[in-house]
Order: structure tokens, then C-alpha cells, then sequence
């Protein structure tokens, strides 16, 4: 069985190389580093909360000591409640990864099961992810279904 834990501060430096790894393996992303000194103490801050609405998951990885195999990190958003979602708390999913050589060993999902059950802990009625092709099985076999999205964006 595989053991997953929620991250800690002394976590924050894996947490973020495994959130690069998942950068690097999308399309057109920017392979930068720089941003890594700027996010850890804010990182490390969040991590250090355990009641806040930011978790972040983790396996530890079996083969090297002090690195991470996995991580799924996720908040929840406050929205005025409606018909589906009378409370208005939404889970958001976001840094799922896995290093290279850790993956097919289900690290993923119990990450993502354990996010779940924090979510459902928490009064999340919907959860939202977007998604790699690559993940999208995963997904999917978890009750994920695709939604039209008309998102719009502004970088401010």
C-alpha cells in the first residue's frame, strides 16, 4: 500500500521541483527556473497551514531519500452557492506530478484519492482539473467527466 501524507514546509523545495516537472512536460511551457527563489517562501508558508484551503499531497519517493515521488496539490474556492453547489465550495486541482522514474507505480491516484477526501472533508460538492492527454485516463477513471469551458484569462 502506498503511503501518502500532506506536504510540509520542509517539503516546499520537492514540491516545487516536481511542480517544474510537470511544466516541462506541457507544450509551449517555459522551462525557467528563476521563479523557484521568489515562490518557496510563499510556498513554504502555505504548506506550514494545516487548516488553510491549500493542501498539497505527496509519496515520498521509495528510492532516494528526502525526494518525492508524487504530488497532487489542490484549494478550495468559496463561489455564492447554487442548485448543484448549495454551499458555494469548489476544490480546484492543480501540480499533479510524478518523477520520471516513479510513475505506473499508482503514486498519482492515491495522491489524487487522498485530495478527494479533503475536498469531501471540507464541503467541496465539485471538483475541476484541467487536464493533460496523458492524465486524462486517470482521471477519468476517478468519475472525472469533460465540461465546455468558455474560460476567459487576464494576466494582470
Amino acid at each position: 500500500m502506498t503511503h501518502v501524507r500532506r506536504a510540509l514546509p520542509e517539503d516546499a523545495e520537492e514540491v516545487l521541483r516536481l511542480r517544474q516537472v510537470m511544466i516541462d512536460s506541457l507544450a509551449r511551457s517555459d522551462s525557467s527556473t528563476e521563479w523557484h527563489a521568489e515562490s518557496l517562501p510563499v510556498l513554504r508558508g502555505r504548506l506550514a497551514e494545516p487548516d488553510g484551503t491549500f493542501a498539497a499531497f505527496v509519496v515520498d519517493h521509495p528510492e532516494r531519500p528526502g525526494a518525492l515521488a508524487a504530488l497532487v496539490v489542490g484549494t478550495l474556492d468559496y463561489r455564492i452557492g447554487g442548485a448543484h453547489n448549495p454551499l458555494g465550495v469548489d476544490g480546484y486541482v492543480f501540480s499533479v506530478a510524478t518523477d520520471p522514474d516513479a510513475r505506473r507505480r499508482g503514486y498519482a491516484r492515491a495522491c489524487m484519492d487522498a485530495l478527494l477526501e479533503w475536498f469531501r472533508e471540507h464541503g467541496a460538492r465539485r471538483v475541476r482539473l484541467t487536464a493533460s492527454t496523458q492524465a486524462e485516463p486517470l482521471y477519468a477513471s476517478l468519475g472525472f467527466r469533460p465540461k465546455p469551458d468558455p474560460l476567459l484569462e487576464l494576466t494582470l
